[in-house]
Parts: structure tokens; sequence; C-alpha cells
């Protein structure tokens, strides 16, 4: 099954809303997702996380990655979480202290000034 990717842009950021799970089936489609992004100079990127299920490995390190060329190509990398499951394994996996991670719209869009 497919990853479904939803996408939306605010201001000079693109966010990226994966639905169900990212997993070894699944994870290249967002990893090609932020990566065509960036090359099209859109490196402000957002993921939010709110319609997702599950991630694994493969998911982290897509995330890890994706947020890696942001940076590299002086953007900007946020993640959009609310779901106490998949803020857990960011805390267990001490990835809270790498991205940075909001639990709304609201509280993002008022991070960046929008």
């Amino acid at each position: 099954m497919e990853l479904e990717i939803g996408h939306s842009t605010e201001g000079e950021y693109d966010i990226l809303a994966p639905q169900g799970e990212i997993d070894l089936a699944s994870y290249t489609t967002l990893r090609n997702r932020i990566g065509d992004l960036i090359s099209q100079g859109r490196a402000n990127l957002v993921v939010d996380l709110s319609g997702t299920e599950f991630l694994d490995s493969t998911a982290l390190g897509a995330l890890i990655g994706g947020r890696r060329k942001a940076y590299a190509a002086g953007g900007s990398f946020a993640i959009i979480c609310d779901s106490p499951v998949l803020l857990r394994l960011f805390t267990i996996t001490k990835l809270d202290l790498v991205f940075t991670v909001h639990p709304s719209h609201d509280q993002w869009r008022a991070s960046v000034g929008l």
C-alpha cells in the first residue's frame, strides 16, 4: 500500500502530511517527496504527523535525512505531532533533542510568525 502524503504551503513553508503508517514498505515515498521539494528550492519543510499512526526506524531515518538536507540547503525542518505514542518514540530515541516538534499547527505558526 502506497503512503499518501498531503501537501500544502503556508508562505515559504511546505507542509507534508503523511496519512497512515510510515515503515519499511512506505518510507521511500516520504524520503523522495522531501528530496523533490528540496531540489526545487523549497527547503523550509514541516512534516505534520497528525494523521500518522506508526513510524519505524526507516521512517525516522527519512525524517533525519530530510532535516539534514533541508538544513544543508539553508532551509528549516519542523515536525507537528500531538500523538503520545509518536512523541514517546521521539523521546526514547532522543530525537526530541534533534527535531523541533510542535504539538499543533497553531503553535508552529506562532513560532514562525505566521
